[in-house]
């Protein structure tokens, strides 16, 4: 339903009732080491991430990281933002409904949730660790991965 991008619709000063970003941290672990070890996801394909999507990723991954490398071990950083408001025709459905729904007349949509708009390449999260975790932060970054709606690719940026 919301594959396709088209332009971002993002002006909420002249829209009501915009629900919350579901997205609570954006920066997480260790912020102030500075790590050898540098893992991005990637998307692979121009897509849409929706708010719920990009929260689940960033719980599985920090809850993966949290459990096996520990709080000071790892940096995990989300590096997109779900500006883009979509919108959805809601239907009236059941008994009666054909009385009380206006068909596709005026069909502009309520705001239901943000999404990020990714294009192909773009990082989505990265982090990083000690050279003794490479292996935990690449299975972290697959949990997030599965739960995102694009092919994703796992970079290792510093050459470890």
């Amino acid at each position: 339903m919301y594959r396709r991008i088209e332009r971002p619709y993002t002006r909420r000063e002249y829209m009501g009732g915009v629900p919350g970003s579901k997205v609570v941290h954006y920066d997480m672990g260790n912020l102030q080491a500075a790590f050898p070890v540098i893992m991005t996801l990637v998307a692979r394909e121009s897509c849409q991430i929706r708010h719920t999507a990009l929260e689940a990723a960033r719980v599985s991954a920090n809850r993966y990281l949290l459990k096996v490398a520990g709080r000071t071990n790892f940096n995990l950083k989300l590096r997109v933002y779900p500006h883009h408001v979509i919108r959805e025709n809601k239907q009236a459905t059941g008994a009666g409904a054909d009385r009380v729904s206006s068909g596709m007349r005026m069909a502009f949509g309520k705001a239901v949730g943000t999404a990020a708009q990714v294009e192909s390449g773009q990082k989505i999260f990265t982090v990083s660790v000690p050279t003794e975790f490479v292996e935990a932060a690449k299975i972290a970054l697959h949990r997030a991965g599965h739960k995102l709606p694009t092919p994703i690719q796992i970079i290792d940026e510093s050459g470890a």
